[in-house]
Parts: structure tokens; sequence; C-alpha cells
């Protein structure tokens, strides 16, 4: 089993079970404070010096962790430092309904190497072009141990029928993604809604710890949310919590491709800020990283259309925030590149209405990989059941 931040249980001792916490504590202060020695992991884990010398002797013989030197003693021998093993990895697959982003990353989240594949126009050849890329780089990667692939999709996966069930924006066969890849890599493939995965990742390598309750928006082509309350994912009947990205807000707005009209995310999505850049100078652009590279310049029409964007993130966002009454709101999308600009406005928009208590409203950590890092926490959360 490997050995993973517990997110049903509390970042301690159980009477219940305390050799699967304790475990899990050490890795979890190994992987934050490496390289540390076993006197300091003793200091920091608070648990007895025998207890953690058995953990971490059983760490090193699964090949989780490696020792090394880390410093000199101020006299005898130098002391040996802990650190994750770099040998041990996962492949992360971000999913885009266009393109796919592909990275190797080590079992503390580093990323150490990425691909970005443009999917092909024909929606027959899209998942054969994933996996074989996926082929290419754990080819490329034949000294590596590789754990697993964790894969996140843009709609709802469901784990009962072990397929992607719900994703209106994606127009090729994305259901059969993790079958395809299984059968053609042998390796375990992990996938869950981006927004699933990303707060996964907040909780274990971010800035929250697992009590906390947590809403994550991801801001894209769509909009979806990650939901974690009471220590675990809220997943709901037929696994469709948190589709707040398809509710309603204006009844006469523009057509969503969930089939409704005026959904969230027709407002506040990455697609949303290009039309309105679009309705604002008659003019189009290829991407949103186009536009915020304008917004960055001060270009005032691209200003405009990233603050509409953000007035509208914000008017949503208060609906999640009235319904559920979340600690934190976490976003992540390539609109916090201009993340003191947005963050103005949304919150901003949230004062509008009133609240006993706004929550803390930031970006996710690390915001440039963060939907790669939820690859990692995808794979770890499943090894641990």
């Amino acid at each position: 089993m490997m050995p993973m931040l517990l997110l049903e249980e509390k970042q301690s001792a159980s009477n219940r079970t305390p050799r699967h916490i304790n475990r899990n504590l050490i890795f979890n202060q190994i992987r934050i404070r490496q390289p540390i020695s076993r006197a300091d992991l003793a200091r920091t884990s608070g648990l007895q010096r025998s207890t953690v010398s058995l953990i971490v002797e059983e760490l090193l013989r699964e090949r989780w962790i490696v020792e090394g030197l880390i410093g000199d003693a101020p006299r005898g021998r130098k002391p040996t430092g802990l650190v994750v093993n770099e040998k041990r990895k996962v492949l992360a697959v971000d999913v885009h309904p266009a393109q796919t982003t592909l990275a190797v990353a080590d079992l503390s989240g580093r990323i150490t190497g990425q691909k970005q594949l443009q999917l092909p126009s024909d929606p027959k050849k899209v998942i054969r072009a994933i996996v074989s890329e996926i082929k290419e780089i754990i080819s490329e990667h034949a000294d590596c141990s590789f754990e697993g692939i964790g894969m996140t999709v843009p709609g709802r996966f469901s784990h009962q029928l072990k397929k992607t069930v719900f994703a209106p924006n994606v127009g090729w066969p994305i259901a059969q993604i993790k079958s395809r890849v299984e059968q053609a890599t042998g390796l375990q493939v992990v996938v869950d809604n981006v927004a699933n995965a990303c707060v996964l990742s907040e909780v274990w390598f971010g800035n929250t710890d697992e009590m906390h309750d947590i809403v994550l928006v991801n801001v894209s082509e769509g909009i979806g949310t990650g939901i974690f309350v009471n220590g675990g994912l809220v997943r709901g009947a037929g696994e469709m919590a948190g589709e707040f990205g398809h509710v309603q807000m204006d009844p006469n707005g523009i057509p969503c491709g969930c089939g409704s009209r005026g959904c969230w995310e027709t407002l506040a999505s990455n697609r949303a800020g290009l039309r309105y850049y679009k309705e604002i100078t008659g003019e189009s652009l290829t991407s949103i990283n186009a536009l915020l590279d304008l917004t960055e310049n001060r270009d005032p029409h691209a200003t405009e259309a990233i603050a509409r964007m953000c007035r509208a993130l914000g008017h949503g966002i208060h609906m999640i925030v009235t319904t559920l009454a979340p600690s934190e709101i976490v976003l992540v999308g390539e609109f916090t590149r201009v993340w003191t600009c947005a963050y103005s406005i949304i919150c901003d928009e949230l004062r509008r209405f009133p609240f006993t208590v706004l929550p803390r409203v930031r970006m996710a950590t690390e915001p440039a990989n963060a939907r790669l890092r939820s690859g990692v926490a995808l794979v770890m959360s499943e090894k641990l059941l």
C-alpha cells in the first residue's frame, strides 16, 4: 500500500488505525521537508523515535524513499537524509477538447518533463494519438518506474461505469479513453473530472489541510467545480455533484453545449472571454492566452473582456458561497496569469451581495502546473485504497 495522507482522517495518530495513519504522516513529512534526518522527522511528526524508525525502514524497503547525506554534524558521522524516491514516477495527462498536455512527475508533484499534443480533427483518431504519445513518453523514461497514469478530463467520470458520462464540450469518444490507454500500456489509469482532481491536489500538495471545506473552480473551455467537504470529495448521485457551470444564469442567453441556454460557463469561461473581445472589437483571437497577452500589455479592449469574464465568475461564485459556505474558494485556469486584476474584480462582485462571512478566495498552488500535479494526486489516492 502506498503511503499518503488519508483524506478521511486527521493527520495524527489514531487508536483505530495507528500504523496506517502514522505511515502516511511520516511519508508526508519526508515529502514536504526532504531531505530530513530521522531525528528531525521524529521532532516534526511528534511520534516516538522507535515508531519513526520502524516506518522509515518499511518505506525504505518498499523503495518509496531513499537515503542520502544532508550535511556535516558538529562531531561524529554525517546525518542521513531521507528523500522521496525520484525513480518512481507518475504520468499525468490533462485532456482538453482540442489538445492534451502530458507530463512526467515524481511523487512530490515535481514536473520533470512535459509535452503538448494538438488533437487530430478526425474524432476517430484522437484516442489513438493520445495513446501513441503516452507510449512514446514511457519508452523515453525506461529507467523509471511508473506507478500509474493520472488523467484529468473535462467532464464527469463515473467510477462505477469506468467511463466519462458527461462531457458536453468534447466532440470525440472520450468515454473510451481509460480502457484504451490501460490496454495499450498495461498501467493503471486513474481518471477524474479535472476540478475534482485539482481539489485533491490542493489538499495533497497545496496550502490547505484536509479538514477545511473547499470548492475549487476550474475555468477553461467550460467551468467545473470540485467540492471537498468534511475530509472527502462530494460526488453526489451519478457522480454529478459540482456541475455549477451548467446552472442557468441567463434564460435568454446563448446556447450551451449541455443543451440549455445561458449557463454560467457561457458567461465566465475562456470561450466567454474570447467572445466578449470579439463583441468589443469585431476581431477574433485564437486562444485565451492571446487575450491574456493583450491584457498584460494593457490593451483596453482585452482588459474589458477579461473584466466581463471575471464579473461573471464572481456572480457565479456568489451562488456557490450562498449554497455551500466553504472556507475557501480556489481558482484554477489560464486567467490567473492576471490574478491581481481578476481577484479584485471577483471580490468586488462578491461584496455586492450580503454575507455573514466571505470565504478566502485564492488561486491554486503553483497555478501553472495545477492540472498536471492533480494527475499525481489521483494516482496516489487510488494507490491508497
